[in-house]
């Protein structure tokens, strides 16, 4: 195998690693759009086999900056979740339809985001501690979605974005978190034989550009008021899943 001559390969593949490295840097969420675009100029599975060194690779660089800013005790209850839910993934991965797992964690992304709406309405949002049944329950969730389809975002939103966290720290729970099945995930993909010489020739030409974009995140997440952050990553989860539901009833029909 060879790498892709088509230019449109590495426009596509541009944007989509300044998507993914843009959300590693702290606009979580943002980046689960990367896989569905790189997916517009190459097979799906190949497009996931791309991306997945990237994320690796940038996990470790996103860890390293939150490192001192991140909810320990929610990230804990998250990974494990996480872990079960990417374990899960690896065995029932063939059984279940990439297109219904789209349409439910795009249901879950938009009626979540409708109900933050709803709760902004004239009243202040309150912070509210996390559970650790519901926190295993969807880091479960995200480790199964973002196995099968690097998706893992909506579920890991709905448990933190009621925490009201600081948004470095936000960053940090959401970095520590994806680093942890990502890494999980990296060893069942290499399992299962998709990792071939093509796909990673196509990530190291784009992981400069992954890289440079992960420390624009950081820079960004910083520098931004935490209202104005949480109300754009509420937008982001919004448009995200009615990507999802799109993608899912496409495919089912």
């Amino acid at each position: 195998m060879v790498l892709s001559t088509d230019p449109l390969f590495y426009v596509v593949g541009t944007i989509a690693v300044v998507i993914v490295g843009l959300g590693k840097g702290g606009f979580s969420g943002l980046g689960l759009l990367s896989t569905p675009l790189l997916a517009l100029v190459l097979p799906p599975i190949q497009a996931a086999a791309v991306m997945m060194p990237i994320l690796v690779v940038q996990d470790a660089l996103s860890v390293w900056v939150y490192r001192k800013t991140f909810d320990r005790r929610n990230s804990l209850i998250l990974i494990v979740g996480g872990l079960i839910g990417v374990a899960a993934g690896w065995i029932l991965a063939k059984a279940v339809p990439e297109s219904v797992v789209s349409l439910m964690m795009g249901l879950v992304a938009v009626v979540f985001v409708l109900l933050y709406w709803k709760r902004r309405h004239g009243t202040t949002s309150h912070a509210k501690a996390g559970g650790v049944a519901s926190g295993v329950f969807w880091g479960a969730v995200g480790g199964y979605t973002s196995f099968v389809a690097h998706a893992g975002a909506p579920p890991f939103q709905v448990y933190t974005m009621p925490l009201r966290l600081p948004p470095t720290v936000y960053a940090g729970t959401s970095t520590m978190y994806f680093a942890a099945i990502n890494a999980f995930k990296f060893v069942a993909y290499a399992q299962l034989g998709q990792f071939s010489s093509a796909n990673i020739g196509m990530s190291a030409v784009m992981l400069p550009i992954a890289i440079g974009s992960t420390f624009l995140g950081v820079w960004l997440v910083r520098r931004i008021d935490a209202a104005r952050f949480y109300d754009i990553i509420y937008a982001l989860t919004g448009v995200i899943g009615l990507k999802l539901i799109w993608d899912g009833f496409r495919d089912l029909l």
